[in-house]
């Protein structure tokens, strides 16, 4: 059973896996690099929760699926960003807390989800979010950091290449 959910949270982080290599190639402040991944897993571990103990209540009202609103905040922040650097800004660029507390939001949903069907793998209810906590938190901070490396060796290139991943990600949410 452990295994099963170290798998599953392996695959819930991988958008914020790859969303966080894209924000390492930014220039984050120290602060954000450490916020970033610790907001993750706590949503990781919040979501699950919620999803297990509201589940039927929440696939009712929500209107657009999950991977859709992911895409849709990918393609914001990929356009945000791409505007940002096209103004010439060599410098950092600027991501608030708030659209860091949105983008762990979106990135977290699936684990919403997920919480719904945990019924079928195991009784349990904290193991589950806790094992989703550290594996999210943990792929947050790697991409985080590999993108930093990629944007101190590559320069400007590391950004290009960070928007071409958030446009991937948000066109492949959208087209699910």
């Amino acid at each position: 059973m452990i295994n099963i959910l170290i798998w599953i949270a392996i695959a819930l982080s991988m958008d914020t896996f790859s969303l966080a290599l894209s924000l390492g190639t930014m220039n984050l402040s120290y602060k954000k690099v450490l916020f970033y991944p610790l907001l993750v897993g706590v949503f990781h571990f919040i979501f699950p929760l919620i999803g297990r103990l509201l589940g039927d209540i929440i696939l009712n009202i929500i209107i657009i699926g999950s991977q859709k609103l992911l895409g849709l905040i990918f393609l914001i922040l990929f356009l945000k960003l791409l505007y940002d650097m096209k103004k010439g800004s060599k410098d950092t660029i600027k991501i608030s807390k708030i659209s860091l507390i949105l983008l762990a939001i979106s990135v977290s949903l699936d684990s919403l989800t997920t919480g719904i069907g945990l019924n079928a793998i195991t009784k349990s209810i904290l193991l589950p979010s806790l094992i989703f906590q550290v594996v999210s938190t943990t792929f947050t901070f790697l991409g985080l950091l590999i993108g930093a490396k990629a944007s101190n060796s590559l320069g400007n290139i590391a950004n290009y290449f960070g928007l071409l991943i958030l446009l991937i990600l948000a066109l492949a949410h959208l087209c699910k």
